[in-house]
This record gives structure tokens, C-alpha cells and sequence, in this order.
């Protein structure tokens, strides 16, 4: 259901060390039928508002706070971002940390030095007419700890916003991947997050809002309806979820189940979705360079295009330059995925 970066350290841009963490999560199975869908990715692709990457390296080195930059992270490479939005894709969710951009805790100022960065990679993106999705990538949690106080995280949230309130092109990712928290306390977190980014004056943006379980799609229409209560009065929410198509979803090998699995793990959050009047965004996907993936991968995009009346599109993970010969790189020009799936994800771009 994720891809979790914990605890890894880098030297300069070369790859030192990388933990990868499981998630454990129980299948559940959609019962809905699945609808049809055209087998014709360029047919597809007309449906979709938004196609792109997800940028991964500012939030590196978790744990080691405030790190280094060059040394526990770094920042996206904007040459491959070029690349990237000269292929089509449209939308970019920049991950980055809490503790990095707000340092001292939920109510403080931002470091200066961290949020310039984060804006020039934002900048270099929206000034190209693409999207910028800030994507505080954090789990639900500050220094390790749960986040239960709601307000400081509204606070964090008028902070952060505040400094991109008058771009048109970013949108505000509340969380990435609330897990194992309680399901009325992921409701207010949200809640206070959109609280937080309207009272900044940032009107006019989208916000994804996210849900517990890892944000998972196979999940949602049973763990996350209590979300269907979000109120937001621009009336600019997306429900971003993530969906991986490995055996227990958590995006971490490269096998897919089977050819099929990716519309079988979102059809339900697809009815769930038209079923409460909300719309949606695959924030994360990814599946290994062969052909079972290829077709699960095709079939599940295939089926948001066929619904966009409630899917806005999809991201893959991750892009990156540190990233070096993981499974799902998506670097140009020689990341494992770019080279296997890029001309295949170009189909679904505007």
C-alpha cells in the first residue's frame, strides 16, 4: 500500500543506505463489478486531468533531523523534472519533511533555508505550467510521534500555505499515508489541515486530503468513510489514494498478483467515490518491469480514464535522483521504470 523510506542515508548522490519498511494490511477484496474499460490506453487517456510523478529526496535521511542536504538528502534534480513535463506529465507531488520545513515544533516558523529550496523545486514546476502537489511525507506523525494535536497541525498547515497561497498551480497533500491511527482522529486531521490552508488565503488551490490505512484504495470503501464528512467551503477536495499491486500492496517487490489486479483493487473506492458525490487521485502506483504489471498497471489506469466523472488521475512512485537501480525509479533518463514504462504512462497524458 506504500513505499516507506525510513532511516536512509546517503553520501553526496550516491546511494549509502535504504531501509525499506512493510506495511502489513489484510486483503479485502472488492465485490463491486468491475466496469468496463477501454483496452486503448490513447482512448483512454483523454479522460484524465491529471497524469504525473511523484518527486522522492527532500524527505530522505528520516530520523536524522535536520540532516544534511547532499548528505541525508537532497533536493529533485530539475533538468530530470524538465524531462519529464517535455513527455507530458502534468502533475509532480514533491515529497518533503515536517521536521525539516517547521523544525522546532507544529506551531513554529518555517527554516528559512529548507522552504527556499522546496519553493525553487515548486517554482521550476508550476513555472513550466505543470502542477506542484506539496506532500508533507510524514505518515501521520512529527519526530516519530503520532500527530494528535489538531490545531498545532492547522497552525502548520497556515504556515506552509501562507508561503505558496498566491500560486495557481500548487495543490496542498495534507499527509502522506495516515497508518494505524485512530479513524476520528485522521477525520480532524484533515479537517484542521483544510481549516489551516484556507485561513491562509490560499483559496483557489485544490487539496488532497488522505485517509488512514496507508491512503489505500483496496481499503477505503470500508476503512475510510468517515471521510465523506470533510467539509471544505471552496469545495476544492480530491481524495488521494495509493495503490500498489504486489501481494500485500505495499509496493515494495516487483511482482503484481496478476493481470488483473489493478482494476480489482480500485473499483470499490470507484464506487465509493461516485457513490458520495467526491472525486478522486491515485497519488501513488508503481508495479515491476514485466508484463503481468505492464498489463495491471494498463488495465487499472485504463479503468480511472473510463470513470474520470470521479478519478482525476494518477502518479507514479517516484522519480528521484537518488534513487539509483530501485525497482520503480522512474529518473530520467536511465531510472528502471522510465526506461520500461515511460512510453507507456505517456499514452495517459493530456
Amino acid at each position: 500500500m506504500r513505499s516507506f523510506i525510513l532511516g536512509s542515508a546517503f553520501a553526496g548522490a550516491a546511494l549509502a543506505a535504504n531501509s525499506t519498511t512493510l506495511a502489513t494490511s489484510t486483503l479485502t477484496t472488492a465485490t463491486a463489478t468491475t466496469a468496463s474499460s477501454s483496452t486503448s490506453a490513447t482512448s483512454a487517456a483523454a479522460g484524465l486531468k491529471w497524469f504525473g510523478i511523484n518527486l522522492s529526496s527532500a524527505e530522505f535521511g528520516s530520523g536524522t533531523y535536520p540532516g544534511t542536504w547532499g548528505t541525508e538528502f537532497t533536493f529533485p534534480d530539475d533538468t530530470a523534472v524538465s524531462t519529464l513535463i517535455s513527455d507530458g506529465y502534468n502533475i509532480f507531488r514533491v515529497a518533503f519533511s515536517m521536521e525539516r520545513i517547521v523544525p522546532t515544533e507544529l506551531t513554529g516558523a518555517a527554516d528559512a533555508a529548507y522552504l527556499a529550496n522546496l519553493t525553487e523545486t515548486v517554482s521550476h514546476i508550476t513555472d513550466s505550467g505543470a502542477y506542484a502537489v506539496l506532500d508533507p511525507h510524514n505518515f501521520g506523525r512529527y519526530y516519530g510521534d503520532i500527530i494528535t494535536d489538531t490545531a498545532g497541525f492547522g497552525t502548520f498547515w497556515t504556515t506552509l500555505a501562507t508561503a505558496f497561497a498566491d500560486n495557481a498551480n500548487v495543490i496542498f497533500d495534507t499527509n502522506n499515508e495516515y497508518h494505524d491511527m485512530d479513524q476520528t482522529l485522521v477525520l480532524n486531521l484533515n479537517q484542521a489541515a483544510i481549516d489551516g490552508i484556507r485561513a491562509a488565503g490560499a483559496t483557489s488551490q485544490t487539496i488532497f486530503v488522505e485517509g488512514n490505512s496507508y491512503t489505500g484504495a483496496w481499503t477505503w470503501n470500508t476503512t475510510n468513510t468517515n471521510l465523506a464528512d470533510l467539509t471544505d467551503p471552496q469545495n476544492l477536495l480530491v481524495y488521494e489514494m495509493h495503490q500498489y499491486l504486489d501481494s500485500d500492496g505495499s509496493g515494495t517487490v516487483e511482482a503484481c498478483v496478476s493481470a488483473d489486479i489493478g482494476v480489482q483493487r480500485v473499483v470499490g473506492a470507484t464506487t465509493w467515490l461516485r457513490d458520495n458525490g467526491k472525486v478522486g487521485i491515485i497519488g501513488e502506483f508503481a508495479g515491476g518491469a514485466n508484463d503481468v504489471c505492464e498489463s495491471a498497471i494498463t488495465g487499472m489506469l485504463d479503468h480511472l480514464a473510463a470513470n474520470s466523472d470521479v478519478w482525476t488521475g494518477a502518479m507514479w512512485w517516484a522519480a528521484g535522483p537518488w534513487w539509483g537501480d530501485y525497482i520503480f525509479s522512474f529518473e530520467p533518463p536511465s531510472g528502471t521504470a522510465y526506461t520500461y514504462y515511460n512510453s507507456l504512462l505517456e499514452t495517459y497524458t493530456a
